[in-house]
């Protein structure tokens, strides 16, 4: 009895001493997974906070600095600070979240330094348009390289004084001596103000975007294009298109434009009268520039078309925004063999059969096409898209726009379509340009 009873007590001090022994082992193990739950979130590596600041909101990322002391000499660094869009807008009149006042104030007096590619977005208010102005005046010692004037509606900059806008730009010309991109449509800007900007900024300057801009003469424009031999991007409104810019820009010393776009704008029918541009200097400039990619909008009135498309021009892409005739569209197809993507938001009530029909036999690069509020046959389309096959790259045609017939339905016209393209095709229920 006794050596059984020992026997009982040996066994049960050992079976205490192995769930004693696992007991431990759990503890150490949820020790362990404790750790590894609870990492030290200030000692992450600054080079990975920097890449999640970049995608915060400006006041998100304040807001992250005050975490802890690491995070905050983060949001110091100058790599955080070299591009920087400046959101400004009147709670009264947009949706749109602004940038605060108080952090605008901290980012002048600590990163003015540090911006390189800086972007305004304003309302229509003059009040934001006057903020903007405040900021690029302050500016003085910084080097941007690019700079943008966005205006998510008008008038924005054009409400203001045309020297109080144009001394806060100067001061960006003036001390940046490294533009090299410069959006700056809508806006009051000058020709002494374009000379400011070249005798400072000539050899690093390589985009400008300039459109609707009252102030700029064709002289202004010709002034940047005979300074600034590296240009590779310009737009402006046709106003400011002659025969001596396209001269300029096909000198021997000027580099090859890659990107011309030009805006054919008229606000009162009849009152605008549009002057021709010589063939010649379309050909210098083609031959000077032989891969550049023309981009035409037309905003007329059908009665005011009557001096383009009357002989051959380079355009690679051609927006109608406005109501065009099929005597125009015909011209295209006779006078545009560079054509790459042509868009047509509306034409009337007259079919354009042939006129598609011509335009995809004579524009042979054609691979993007959009029509509106337009009238084409079934059948005239599918010969179209047939004549053009593969290369449609892009094809968005309402539904609306096709017009059954004894040889396609709608509901045919699907099929037969995606044939000849080799992919599924659908007529499209909303616009896509």
């Amino acid at each position: 009895m006794k050596r059984g009873r020992r026997s009982n007590e040996a066994n049960s001090s050992s079976s205490e001493e192995t769930t004693e022994r696992e007991s431990k082992r759990h503890k150490i193990i949820d020790q362990k997974t404790i750790v590894v739950q609870s990492p030290d979130w200030a000692n992450l590596l600054q080079d990975i906070i920097l890449q999640v600041f970049q995608y915060l909101p400006l006041l998100d990322r304040a807001h992250a600095s005050q975490v802890c002391r690491s995070w905050n000499q983060v949001f110091h660094m100058p790599d955080l600070w070299r591009c920087f869009e400046f959101e400004l807008n009147q709670p009264a009149t947009s949706y749109l979240r602004a940038t605060h006042p108080e952090l605008i104030k901290q980012i002048i007096k600590r990163h003015s330094n540090h911006l390189q590619y800086v972007s305004f977005k304003v309302d229509s208010s003059k009040e934001s348009a006057e903020a903007a102005c405040d900021i690029l005046s302050q500016l003085v010692n910084c080097s941007l390289k690019t700079l943008g004037l966005i205006s998510t509606a008008r008038p924005s900059f054009m409400d203001l004084p045309k020297s109080h806008f144009i001394s806060a730009l100067t001061v960006v010309f003036v001390n940046s001596k490294s533009l090299s991109s410069l959006k700056i449509d809508d806006t009051p800007v000058d020709d002494p103000s374009l000379k400011v900007l070249v005798a400072n900024n000539s050899d690093t300057l390589k985009l400008l975007k300039m459109s609707s801009c009252p102030h700029v003469s064709p002289a202004g424009i010709l002034c940047v294009a005979d300074q600034c031999h590296g240009l590779r991007e310009l737009a402006l409104n046709y106003h400011l298109l002659s025969d001596e810019l396209l001269l300029a820009l096909s000198s021997e010393k000027h580099v090859r434009l890659e990107h011309l776009r030009i805006d054919v704008v008229s606000e009162n029918p009849g009152q605008t009268q549009f002057h021709t541009i010589q063939k010649s200097s379309w050909d210098a400039f083609i031959k000077h520039s032989p891969k550049v990619n023309l981009v035409m909008y037309f905003f007329l009135y059908e009665e005011e078309f009557d001096p383009f498309f009357r002989y051959e021009i380079p355009v690679t892409h051609l927006y109608f925004g406005r109501s065009v005739s099929k005597d125009v569209l015909g011209r295209v197809g006779m006078t545009c063999p560079r054509l790459v993507e042509l868009v047509v938001c509306a034409n009337g009530l007259r079919p354009l059969d042939e006129e598609l029909i011509r335009i995809a036999e004579r524009c042979k690069y054609l691979s993007a096409v959009g029509l509106g509020e337009c009238e084409v046959s079934c059948s005239a389309f599918v010969e179209f898209v047939k004549m053009c096959g593969g290369r449609l790259s892009q094809l968005s045609i309402m539904e609306e726009v096709l017009i059954p017939d004894q040889k396609y339905s709608l509901e045919q016209i699907h099929w037969e379509v995606s044939k000849h393209l080799g992919r599924v095709w659908f007529p499209d229920m909303m616009p896509t340009w």
